[in-house]
């Protein structure tokens, strides 16, 4: 008997640690990521790296959880949760290059005030994309309803890329054309007001607005469902 005592004893430290490590380790979705870029032979120092990747998988996102993009701009900091279940291709490529550190260093090239901001071009010209291209993602809830929505820029069906914008206002009439799949969480009106007011009628901004870094992060979804 007490042979057995001793053996739960030395078992449930173990236990603890187990069921520790698999709620504290990383998100699927992340590790499904970081999966997929180690299978890749991406060679950082050719200069047009992000120009010649491969299209990802569609990531398994974890219910409860809520995905967010974090960009550090010039012009300051931008969080946006992502909308994982109405666009999720676009949420897992968004993933997979930010994880790549594919948007550092890339410009908000467009800006055009009382519309939106655009970026995300490898090329910075408004005509690069990551080396893969996929198609819109329509049949989700999100659409171009108020300031701060994330969509996917693009130059027709089926070439949705690495370009996205944020509206500065309501852009319905995008609705069917271009890919809601993210919202402002934190930035609104401090940092995408600043973009705004570097930008022009022509969509030239007066000074370089750059992503210095992005990342993701993960936390408990706390959205109530109706």
């Amino acid at each position: 008997m007490n042979h057995i005592v001793k053996k739960r004893r030395v078992l449930l430290p173990f236990c603890l640690i187990f069921m520790l490590a698999a709620c504290c380790g990383p998100d699927l979705a992340i590790k499904r990521v970081q999966q997929f870029i180690a299978s890749q032979n991406i060679d950082k120092t050719d200069t047009r790296w992000k120009t010649k990747l491969v299209k990802p998988e569609l990531l398994p996102f974890t219910q409860g959880k809520a995905y967010f993009w974090n960009l550090e701009t010039t012009a300051g900091a931008i969080k946006i949760k992502l909308l994982h279940k109405d666009a999720p291709m676009h949420v897992s490529s968004t993933m997979y290059l930010t994880k790549l550190g594919f948007y550092d260093d890339l410009t908000f090239h467009r800006v055009i005030p009382g519309f939106m901001a655009q970026g995300g071009d490898p090329l910075g010209n408004g005509r690069g994309n990551p080396g893969y291209k996929y198609a819109g993602e329509f049949d989700g809830d999100a659409r171009h309803t108020k300031a701060g929505m994330l969509s996917m820029a693009n130059a027709g069906p089926n070439t949705d890329g690495s370009q996205f914008f944020i509206t500065f206002q309501p852009t319905v009439f995008l609705d069917g054309k271009h890919t809601v799949f993210g919202e402002v969480t934190q930035g609104l009106e401090t940092t995408l007001k600043a973009i705004e007011k570097l930008g022009s009628r022509g969509g030239r901004t007066t000074e370089e607005i750059k992503i210095i870094k992005a990342t993701i992060s993960v936390e408990n979804d706390n959205t109530k469902t109706k």
